[in-house]
Parts: structure tokens; sequence; C-alpha cells
């Protein structure tokens, strides 16, 4: 699962989306941006708190325990943040404070969201030297602004944490790394976080936890058709399930009919039907060989500088340096 907080789109949009995917012949899929409205975004929040999720604690202490080394590595030059998918910028407060402990330091908080974004410069508004200026833009577009105002010897930090890259697929995931590096110039940084291969009895239950927060955010989804596209689903009948495809590497998340049922979605101008046992494919979640994490990054016109694995969960942040 992604930490891109709450994610606000046209309902005429979300209608065209779930109409699409579920009507795809074969596997039924929606959008996993459509499970952070202002619910599922809570319930997201509840589960990086979870026993069970070891990423979003693992990313946290990655940072904590080097932020110092990341901010060393890229001074003297001053140096401009650009976070895609901030969140509420909890995580980031210590690389923050490294980097101006040396020098006034400018961050970029990316989000598509409004709210994220004022509770990212609420987080971080006490910090000293550092100066919150907030883009409520898509990752892309966001990182183009930033590089569009960037000042002659400013150095481009981007910083895209959560092990977000494993929602893309691999191959989707190494052009956006691509698409990043086009928009830096020489000298700029990335630092990937991802989440790593691990045994199935750790992967699976952070993804289907036992008190079922999990199973609540995928279901949210169903609701929120109920609540924006007026659609009929009884979330009684569907059940939660994470599966491992092995071939993929990745988690799975689907809702499961448990019954023969067909659904109207009126502001999608949509029905569809449910065999028992179909189900709807609503997130994946790659999980990669720290290897790998630098192969990809080194494909995408990046020089892998530093890497960095959690003792307690396999998770690695990466420091990547633009060739």
């Amino acid at each position: 699962m992604a930490t891109e907080a709450l994610a606000q789109y046209s309902v005429a949009d979300f209608g065209t989306d779930v109409c699409l995917g579920l009507s795809k012949n074969g596997q039924k899929e929606i959008p996993s941006k459509y499970l952070y409205d202002e619910v599922g975004s809570a319930l997201f929040d509840v589960i990086t708190l979870l026993p069970e999720y070891g990423l979003f604690r693992a990313d946290e202490r990655l940072l904590q325990e080097n932020a110092g080394a990341i901010a060393r590595s890229l001074l003297p030059e001053r140096v401009v943040v650009a976070e895609l998918g901030s969140g509420s910028g909890r995580k980031t407060f210590g690389l923050l404070e490294a980097l101006a402990k040396h020098q006034p330091t400018i961050y970029h908080p990316i989000e598509i969201s409004q709210k994220a974004l004022d509770q990212c410069s609420k987080e971080l508004s006490h910090l000293d030297n550092v100066s919150v200026r907030a883009l409520q833009q898509p990752y892309l577009e966001g990182l183009l602004s930033v590089a569009a105002n960037r000042k002659p010897g400013e150095r481009l930090l981007v910083l895209f944490l959560g092990s977000t890259i494993g929602n893309f697929d691999r191959r989707p995931a190494e052009r956006f790394l691509g698409q990043v590096r086009r928009i830096l110039t020489a000298g700029d940084a990335l630092l990937l976080s991802a989440d790593l291969e691990k045994p199935l009895s750790q992967l699976l239950p952070a993804y289907d936890d036992a008190v079922g927060v999990t199973a609540s955010f995928n279901l949210n989804v169903l609701a929120r058709m109920n609540r924006e596209l007026e659609a009929d689903f009884d979330l009684f009948a569907f059940r939660h399930l994470a599966r491992y495809n092995a071939e993929e590497r990745r988690i799975e998340m689907h809702l499961r009919s448990v019954r023969a049922q067909t659904v109207v979605i009126p502001r999608a101008a949509c029905k569809v039907s449910f065999l028992e046992g179909e189900t709807i494919w609503t997130e994946s979640s790659h999980k990669f060989r720290a290897s790998e994490v630098m192969e990809m990054g080194r494909r995408s016109g990046f020089r892998p500088r530093e890497q960095w694995t959690d003792r307690e969960w396999a998770f690695a942040q990466t420091l990547f340096v633009a060739d």
C-alpha cells in the first residue's frame, strides 16, 4: 500500500474509471488511487500503526538513522527538497532538520490533496530554517514546477518514500523513474524507498491484519462508490482478499464476491454482474531485491550513491544521483 494521502478526483472521472475497470473482460479492477478518499486515508493512517504493518516504521527508522549522512552527502550546495506524495510530512521531519542545521532549506510537499498539504504544513511549521512551499499537483507536474523555479546553484533532492514505487507494475515503475530523471539536472538526487522480498508469514499479515482494518480500508472503495456514484453495492456480499503473486513478486488486494450478483452504478451509467468468487483487483504492492532497486535506478539514468536496509523489516532506502 502507498502512503499517499487523500486523493480527490471529479465524480465524472471516478465514474468513468469505475465503469471501464469493472467492464473489463477477465479480471475486473479499480485504480488504487480511489482507495484514498477521506475515509480510506484515515483508515490507512491506522494501518501504519498496526503491529503487522512494519513497512511504515522501517521507512521512518531509516530516515531517522541516516538523515545526517544524507544531508552531509548533498552539502555544501543549497538543497531544495521535493517530496512526491508527502502525506503529513511526519517522516521527513528529521531529514529536513538535518539539512536546516547547515543552511536555509526549502521543502516542497507535492500532493493532490489540499487537506494533506495543510496537515503537512502544520506538522513542519515549527522547524527552524525550513520554508514549506506546498504544491497541490500530481507528482510529475509538481516536480516540473519545482524544477522550473529553481535558482542557479540549487540542488534538488526528490523524496519518493513509503515504497509507493511498488504500486506501479515493474516496467511502468522504471518509466516513472525515467520521467523523474528527465526533469532533473546532473547532480540532483533521488531518495527512493522500496519494500523488499520477505517470508510470506511476515508479508501477508501486513495486508490482512487480525483486527480487520485493512479489510475495512479495501471495502471502503465500494462504500465510496455507493456514496459518490449512487451504486448499490452490498458490502456484506464482498470479502477482502490479500494474496501473493509469486511470478510477479507482488501482493494483490482484491474484493471477492461471495455470491452471484448484479450491481447498478447510476452515476457511472454502468451495470456490473459478478459471479460467485469473482474478484475486483484494487491494489498491488510489488516487492524487490535490494540489488534490483539499484539496477532499476541505473537504467533510469541515476547512479546509486548509498543504500540502507532496515534491521527489523526487509526494506531499503537508496540514494541516487542524477548522472
